[in-house]
């Protein structure tokens, strides 16, 4: 058991290194310097097609990641 969740750790590891780098940039022009990103945090839609999957695409998987890690901590406290 504790093998088959390494092994799922492992391929986990991989699939959210691929999820963060497949998101789309988000360009900081000069004036978000001044403004603090407040024009960002206020004047943010919500994400939509590939941008809103791949979101949620990082958010199972970082979760699911977070709770393997936690049994196989669990498993090799025993």
């Amino acid at each position: 058991m504790y093998n088959i969740l390494l092994g799922a750790m492992i391929v986990l590891s991989i699939l959210i290194i691929i999820a963060v780098m497949m998101q789309p940039s988000k360009q900081n022009s000069a004036a978000s310097a001044f403004t603090g990103g407040a024009d960002q945090l206020f004047g943010k839609q919500k994400a939509r097609g590939f941008e809103a999957f791949m979101q949620k695409a990082t958010t199972v998987l970082g979760v699911s990641w977070v709770a393997i890690a936690l049994v196989l901590a669990y498993l090799s406290s025993k």
